[in-house]
């Protein structure tokens, strides 16, 4: 088993840019997971683990070896405390690291069942928004999350901490305003755009037929693609001194008004 004990190591030195780099993560196809849970949460949603770092005075629970035994024929190395410190994105990892395959997020991969509700947001940029989205979808036990046009990549470090793991197990996918659009009109899914402008009270439209809540930034809202493409624009009244809301506050709420008028079913 190979033993890494000095942070100049050029695998160490890859993985810090895995984690800090995007462009790194797009062009290896890889991309860096932390902590037993979420390694767990990865494989269970079918990610394959390349290899995993672990720092034996760290691994001190059986959440943390069964995440070891479950990475399977995964190349296992070993770090010292000094080398896991330095690499460590986060204080409380468990002691384990691993570097795995990203897949595909295409529209194609998504599978609906017969009453689809979808999120869609458009132009996403912070990580912990869009970590929060992918807890809701989770939550609502959405059929799927569609990011269109992100800013913020899926493999994000603080994606995958804010999601709390999350990213590995909800149906996402990333496309073009324009590809989402038609995707969703070949799948006689509803749009409902949430906008300032046209807008009826997000609690008197009928969410209980196949539809899909599209949110927009927080700073410009949505573009006039999806005005355009909208089957009805809805709103959440505002009874403050302000017009909007965190765009992932927003969306759970538009998203468990949904999830009411479907009896949670």
């Amino acid at each position: 088993m190979l033993v890494i004990t000095s942070p100049q190591n050029p695998r160490i030195k890859k993985l810090l840019e895995l984690q800090e780099k995007s462009r790194t993560r797009r062009n290896d196809n890889m991309f860096v997971i932390e902590g037993p849970r979420e390694i767990r949460l990865a494989i269970a949603g079918g990610y394959r683990i390349e290899s995993l770092y672990f720092c034996p005075q760290l691994i001190n629970t059986q959440e943390a070896r069964d995440a070891i035994y479950e990475a399977g024929n995964a190349e296992q190395i070993e770090l010292s405390l000094q080398v896991f410190e330095k690499v460590a994105y986060r204080k409380t990892t468990g002691g384990l690291l691993a570097v795995a395959l990203m897949k595909e997020h295409g529209l194609h991969n998504l599978e609906l069942s017969d009453n689809p509700l979808i999120l869609v947001c458009e132009g996403v940029e912070k990580p912990g928004n869009l970590g929060a989205l992918l807890r809701t979808a989770d939550a609502a036990k959405l059929d799927a999350l569609i990011i269109c046009d992100p800013k913020a990549d899926f493999y994000n470090p603080n994606v995958i901490r804010s999601s709390v793991g999350c990213v590995f197990t909800q149906p996402i996918a990333a496309a073009t305003s324009e590809e989402t659009i038609a995707w969703l009109r070949q799948h006689k899914i509803k749009i409902y755009a949430t906008a300032l402008t046209a807008s009826v009270r997000y609690d008197t439209v009928d969410l209980s037929e196949p539809a899909a809540l599209v949110m927009g930034t927080e700073a410009t809202g949505l573009t006039n693609v999806w005005l355009r493409a909208s089957d009805q624009n809805i709103i959440i009244p505002m009874r403050g001194v302000i017009d909007s809301m965190n765009v992932s506050a927003a969306a759970a709420v538009v998203v468990f008004e949904a999830a009411r008028q479907r009896s949670f079913s």
